[in-house]
């Protein structure tokens, strides 16, 4: 018979902990995968006599408690937190942590998904945010006004340029200042980067991406470290400054929460994503160094080359250099071509899926900063380089290119 007393998966290593972390064997049927709970209800047992803690699936449902213990323990944090999309937990997180005329760092090559968040969405609520490049240790320090500013936000590598930023270094400015260091770990993922263990308060990531992994399921997750606090002065609404406690809080008063079957998917795919993170990023350091020696390509974008400006950094902070690359071109009309011609590699947005995609990042996903200081380059191709056969994506880069 299982036990009925879950298993302390703390010491194991990363693929131990994604397939078994919130996932022991069912009690009841000895089940090996966390059944999908498709219910919105709970019968109780008097009033307030609660089954394992469960009223009412916004609040708690037990498939979204397996994904979140299991995210919890990929990042070696204190509790992790399931979203219904990336944005819906970048959106909780920032209305936890900030108040009207607090103040952010952001990185002045953001995801435009986030960056509209921040300028579109929490600009008219009252708070500034400074665009600063993060690899310039410098210009962060300049750009964190202490006492007003409540967030440093961090993407690394960043998307679609791939800069790659210190989180240990801006960890120790924005503990300084009494600031929340966030970290979008979506590129590198757990497998590859963990940036809790360097300092950072909260990690936030689209689980729509390589942690789901087969372009089948949207979602998003923040796991917060062990004793992150809320900006220094700030206290939460359940009375305390612990950061976590103000998430769960606004999870459930907002409730933008992942749905079972959702959350089911996204559990799925983490427990084969130290396997595929392998895969991708042998494919795309393969892709990396044919684009590097191809005539039509300009410049090639990818942290494992030693061209790339923050190569040596993340040797050190990261395990592998991930599966994204990107290139440029010379003009947009090649870019739009080279997008055109592709048969491998389908046109689509977004990424970390088992197949390999491509986009011009100008008219798809950074759209939303056409104009403004994130604005790409209108020649930058990204490509999210998938598991097939390495062969088959070479050939059809270079005859797309030809």
């Amino acid at each position: 018979m299982t036990s009925s007393t879950p298993h302390d998966w703390t010491d194991a290593g990363f693929a131990t902990r994604a397939i078994h972390a919130g996932q022991d064997p069912d009690v009841a049927t000895g089940a090996v995968v966390p059944p999908i709970y498709q219910v919105s209800t709970y019968k109780q047992d008097g009033v307030g006599g609660l089954r394992g803690g469960y009223e009412y699936s916004r609040s708690a449902n037990p498939t979204r408690t397996a994904l979140e213990e299991a995210l919890a323990a990929a990042e070696r944090g204190a509790r992790g937190f399931a979203f219904a999309s990336g944005l819906a937990a970048e959106d909780t997180l920032l209305r936890a942590v900030l108040r009207p005329g607090d103040h952010m760092v952001v990185p002045d090559d953001a995801y435009g998904g986030s960056y509209r968040l921040v300028a579109r969405v929490f600009g008219p609520w009252g708070v500034d945010h400074t665009a600063v490049d993060l690899t310039d240790l410098d210009a962060v320090a300049a750009a964190i006004e202490p006492g007003r500013t409540k967030v440093v936000w961090v993407e690394t590598p960043t998307n679609p340029l791939l800069g790659v930023s210190d989180i240990a270094a801006i960890a120790a400015l924005a503990g300084a200042a009494g600031a929340v260091l966030v970290v979008d770990n979506t590129f590198a993922t757990p497998y590859l980067q963990q940036p809790l263990a360097l300092g950072a308060d909260v990690v936030v990531h689209s689980t729509t991406k390589y942690i789901g992994g087969h372009s089948d399921v949207v979602g998003g997750a923040l796991v917060v470290r062990d004793g992150a606090q809320l900006p220094v002065g700030l206290e939460g609404p359940t009375g305390s400054a612990d950061l976590a406690a103000a998430v769960a809080f606004h999870q459930n008063a907002s409730g933008a929460v992942a749905g079972p079957f959702d959350a089911w998917l996204t559990l799925r795919g983490l427990r084969t994503l130290a396997v595929r993170m392998d895969r991708h990023c042998a494919n795309a350091e393969a892709v990396a160094r044919f684009l590097e020696g191809h005539p039509a390509v300009h410049q090639v974008i990818y942290p494992g080359l030693a061209s790339h400006a923050g190569h040596e950094l993340a040797a050190r902070q990261m395990s592998g250099f991930g599966g994204m690359v990107s290139f440029r071109v010379g003009s947009r009309e090649q870019a739009l071509e080279v997008c055109a011609r592709t048969r491998v590699f389908t046109l689509a947005e977004s990424l970390g899926g088992v197949e390999s995609l491509i986009e011009h990042p100008g008219q798809m996903t950074h759209a939303s900063v056409a104009g403004s200081p994130l604005e790409v380059p209108d020649d930058l191709v990204r490509l999210s380089v998938g598991i097939e056969d390495v062969a088959d994506l070479v050939a059809d880069l270079g005859q797309a290119l030809a």
